[in-house]
């Protein structure tokens, strides 16, 4: 056993018993009667959600006040331990790849078949809730105590993958995909290095590439997962069908003027570059709201120089970003606000600079799993809906290996990355089976 899944009387104490159990292939009739009825154990996987809390909650705090479980950090690694005591509780064996992944597999009846994949993560942001990763990672894992509670028996093998610091940019998701690489080692994610990261998880920063899959290695990739923004809640409706993850793009802004005394500087020779800016931030706004949809933009990050109150700011840094599931609707965007920082140049007297830093195209789901998914709730009397998922996910790097699908439940008052971020109970039960369901789908094709 790797490390971290040590300290087994404390596990067994709180996970239950961690030995693996044989059983025995069931009949096809036995598992026709198990499909539509199996359910997950619904106060268990909240009891693992509420004690999963523990590690990383402020001291003398409770689950409300949300938790601190920041990728590499002390109590990232007291959590994976507790996650790993659950996985062998469930009659699996976890073992650690080398870029920090906890996976685990549950053999199938036809070895010949392509694993089918679900999970997510538990590392969270400072200051986060309690759900947002959580809720994926461990309904996978009660799904498969589920299944060995009920000796059901599926074809493919099942595996399940709670990937590694998904916070910090979804390190251990794209290290499947060899973009983890021995250059990155000295990048620090929450003051600490990569390499001591990897190290402190249990992986191992020397053989990087062993950790890497090939494109159709597995039969598709499913996660379940809070929607952390209002759009369920609002409408009532219990479980969301995730479309895809949105196209993301980035700029850097920089916008040089002339810095210049606040008292001796009269307004019509000003070139102010912090006036500029604001008319920019407008512009953004201007732009990503003159037409309907679900596209957002949004300036999160502003430096001023020198930052002083008698000084006209002769300098601006700041960020735009641009967010939608349509590709081409970003790079349309984009360009409007381009277009519009170079009037707001002219008119200012300063010079603008957008420099773009990052595109990630979106992540589509695959049709055949989005079907799926929405049988399942039908088959189990819930609504759902449609729509696109504004934040990155695991799942979004998956795609790029393989087919993939993700579940939503609504997330009240749309609050996530907050120690506020709830979802009820009875939602990520229903989440929870929703997903048993839609494997027990797939597993039949």
């Amino acid at each position: 056993m790797q490390r971290g899944v040590g300290r087994r009387d404390f596990l067994t104490a709180i996970a239950g018993v961690g030995a693996s159990t044989a059983f025995p292939v069931l009949s096809w009739a036995t598992e026709r009667q198990s499909g539509p009825a199996l359910r997950i154990d619904a106060q268990r996987l909240r009891r693992n959600l509420e004690e999963l809390s523990i590690y990383g909650r402020p001291a003398g705090g409770t689950f409300s006040d949300g938790v601190s479980r920041v990728a590499y950090s002390g109590s990232d690694v007291a959590g994976r331990s507790y996650v790993m005591g659950l996985i062998q509780s469930a009659g699996l064996t976890p073992h650690i790849d080398a870029v920090g992944n906890i996976l685990a597999r549950r053999a199938g009846r036809d070895p010949k078949l392509k694993p089918i994949l679900f999970g997510s993560h538990i590392d969270s942001v400072p200051g986060g809730g309690n759900f947002d990763g959580e809720l994926g990672s461990l309904a996978a894992i009660e799904i498969v105590h589920t299944l060995q509670e009920h000796r059901v028996v599926t074809r493919h093998p099942l595996e399940v993958t709670i990937w590694s610091n998904e916070e910090g940019g979804t390190v251990g998701s794209s290290g499947t995909l060899g973009e983890v690489t021995t250059e990155m080692l000295e990048r620090q994610f929450n003051g600490i290095r990569l390499v001591d990261g990897l190290r402190a998880i249990g992986g191992d920063p020397t053989r990087l590439e062993s950790a890497r899959r090939m494109p159709g290695s597995f039969q598709c990739y499913l996660e379940l997962h809070i929607e952390q923004g209002g759009t369920l809640d609002k409408a009532g409706i219990p479980i969301g069908v995730v479309d895809g993850i949105v196209c993301i793009e980035q700029y850097a802004v920089e916008i040089r003027g002339v810095a210049n005394h606040a008292g001796t500087t009269p307004m019509p020779e000003r070139r102010n570059a912090l006036l500029a800016a604001a008319k920019l931030i407008e512009a953004v706004q201007e732009e990503v709201t003159r037409t309907p949809g679900r596209q957002v933009g949004t300036v999160g990050q502003l430096q001023v120089f020198p930052n002083a109150p008698n000084v006209v700011p002769g300098l601006v840094k700041h960020s735009i970003e641009l967010r939608d599931l349509s590709e081409e609707n970003v790079a349309r965007l984009g360009a409007a606000v381009r277009t519009r920082a170079e009037d707001i140049a002219r008119m200012t007297g300063t010079e603008i600079t957008m420099t773009k830093i990052e595109h990630l195209a979106p992540a589509l789901a695959t049709p055949q799993i989005q079907g799926q998914i929405e049988a399942a709730s039908k088959m189990l009397g819930l609504k759902s809906m449609h729509l696109p998922s504004g934040a990155g996910h695991d799942a979004q790097v998956l795609s790029r290996l393989g087919p993939m699908g993700m579940i939503f439940i609504p997330s009240v008052g749309g609050i996530s990355h907050s120690p506020k971020e709830f979802s009820q109970w009875a939602d990520c039960a229903n989440g929870a089976n929703v997903l048993l369901q839609t494997i027990l789908q797939i597993d039949k094709t």
